[in-house]
């Protein structure tokens, strides 16, 4: 398994974090969903990049928490290999989410990865059962995890 992580420089007002940490978190997410052998592509990102992604992918031109970009469905399914997709995290939004909910951002941090990973994955919410499901797959990975 292989987890393939990008960060923005240090600096500009954003948290520092420990990388390792979050990688290790995110092989263990793999290995939690069953796919131990996957590729998954993680990038943190400024409010700056997350808008340009929203509005360009969701036309929401503002930062967002998480953006999942999967291949495991659609046109480029069949050419992916083991790579699952990319999760893109807002680094400040994942900062102030942490602050107004009383929990670390690492804590924060762990529950955007695994929504981002379940969206890669073919979870959804739009509809109140695949909601419930996603949700419950959700609380599953956070005890994997012991969080």
């Amino acid at each position: 398994m292989t987890v393939r992580l990008a960060a923005p420089p240090p600096g500009g007002g954003l948290p520092t974090l420990d990388l390792d940490r979050l990688a290790e978190r995110a092989q263990a997410l793999l290995g939690a969903v069953g796919r131990p052998d996957a590729e998954l592509s993680l990038r943190l990102a400024d409010d700056a990049e997350m808008a340009e992604l929203n509005g360009s992918w969701r036309g929401r031109p503002r930062p967002t928490d998480v953006l999942s970009f999967s291949l495991v469905e659609g046109e480029h399914a069949d050419h992916r290999g083991a790579l699952l997709g990319d999760v893109v995290i807002g680094l400040a939004v994942a900062d102030r989410q942490a602050g107004e909910a009383g929990h670390s951002l690492e804590d924060e941090l762990d529950r955007l990865l695994i929504h981002g990973l379940l969206h890669l994955l073919g979870h959804d919410h739009e509809q109140a059962e695949e909601a419930r499901a996603m949700r419950r797959e959700e609380e599953r990975l956070r005890e994997a995890l012991g969080a």
